[in-house]
């Protein structure tokens, strides 16, 4: 049993957004049933491989079944109908237009079924002039002004490390399923959600572009506070080339720092504007170079600063805190990472993700 347990979804998601969406339902008892291709979600075939199934695909469709369905079809088609008839949910992730040419769009779906809360997850919307340009992840942080940001000591952006427009709007829909289950239960009605990944990635940026958000400059990494114009929120590297960060701008944790290096005298620089902290930022530079991270992480312990070692995925998936909140477990000789969503008097084990048509 779950939080979502009664509660049906018909995913016709694939890569990320929507099948992220739909596995956090299924972690909390929703029945999942994906639909599929013959050949399958494509995330199937991305490697590595572990116990005979995609990383990547496990750890985003665990908990669904598995249907394929040519809905090209009139079997294809009336055999979707059928499960749609007592389905609570339905998502889709396609180009807009797909579903209309398909014959199951929101219109034609509400007309036979009203209570259906129907879910479209796209780059940019099902209406306007962007709505057919097609995008992944990285385009979508272009055009939505995070990109410009996402850039080194030499100002030119780089590739993003996350793909922050895909989870983003994976994160939204939840959300607006979540809220319109709650608004049926008021209403027995229904909903559409257009969810765009570019309309969902935009307030992320409130704490960074509130000059451009006011009509004013957009920023510049190196005079914004949280993009690397604040010596207490930076990144350093060390002697023996690896990286630490500072993560904390408070009045405390400059205090406890600076005292600690015998810079007592740069304690009023760590409070001034965002780009106006040039002498401190390369102090800390040519001091945090002296000592290899390691070093620094002995030093650090006593200290009660904002800084962290930067880790690579082995390094971070090694720490304790991922055993001790039991964040990474193995089913059937394989790792998922478990929820993030975790209720106290509820317990999640882990479960397998569907071989391709296995219920069907």
């Amino acid at each position: 049993m779950g939080k979502l347990s009664g509660i049906k979804v018909i995913d016709l998601s694939v890569f990320l957004p929507g099948p992220m969406m739909t596995m956090m339902m299924a972690d909390q008892g929703a029945e999942v049933i994906k639909i599929e291709s013959p050949t399958g979600d494509p995330a199937r075939a991305q490697l590595p491989d572990e116990a005979g199934q995609s990383v990547w695909f496990r750890n985003l469709n665990r908990g669904k079944k598995s249907l394929c369905l040519d809905l090209k079809s009139d079997a294809g088609k009336q055999a979707l109908w059928d499960l749609i008839a007592d389905a609570d949910v339905f998502v889709e992730g396609f180009r807009p237009g797909v579903m209309k040419r398909l014959g199951f769009d929101f219109d034609m779906v509400s007309a036979k079924f009203p209570h259906i809360i129907y879910c479209s997850i796209s780059a940019f919307g099902q209406h306007g002039p962007m709505a057919h340009h097609p995008a992944h992840d990285m385009a979508v942080q272009a055009l939505a002004g995070f990109m410009s940001v996402n850039d080194g000591h030499d100002g030119h952006p780089v590739v993003p490390g996350v793909p922050s427009a895909d989870m983003a709007a994976g994160l939204t829909a939840l959300s607006a399923v979540l809220m319109a289950i709650i608004g049926r239960e008021k209403s027995g009605k229904g909903d559409f959600i257009d969810c765009a990944m570019f309309d969902s990635m935009l307030p992320w940026c409130a704490h960074i572009a509130g000059g451009a958000i006011s009509g004013g400059d957009a920023p510049i990494s190196a005079k914004q506070r949280s993009l690397g114009g604040a010596a207490f929120y930076n990144v350093y590297q060390t002697l023996d080339e690896k990286y630490i960060v500072l993560g904390g701008r408070e009045l405390a944790f400059a205090t406890n720092l600076l005292t600690a290096l015998n810079r007592d005298d740069l304690i009023p620089m760590a409070m001034a504007e965002a780009g106006e902290q040039d002498e401190l930022i390369n102090f800390l530079r040519t001091i945090f170079a002296t000592k290899t991270r390691a070093e620094w992480e002995a030093w650090f312990a006593d200290k009660d600063v904002a800084f962290a070692p930067v880790l690579n995925f082995r390094e971070a998936l090694d720490q304790p805190i991922i055993a001790q909140r039991g964040l990474l477990a193995v089913h059937d000789g394989a790792h998922q990472i478990t929820p993030a969503i975790r209720f106290k008097h509820e317990k999640w084990l882990p479960i397998s993700a569907p071989e391709l048509n296995a219920d069907g």
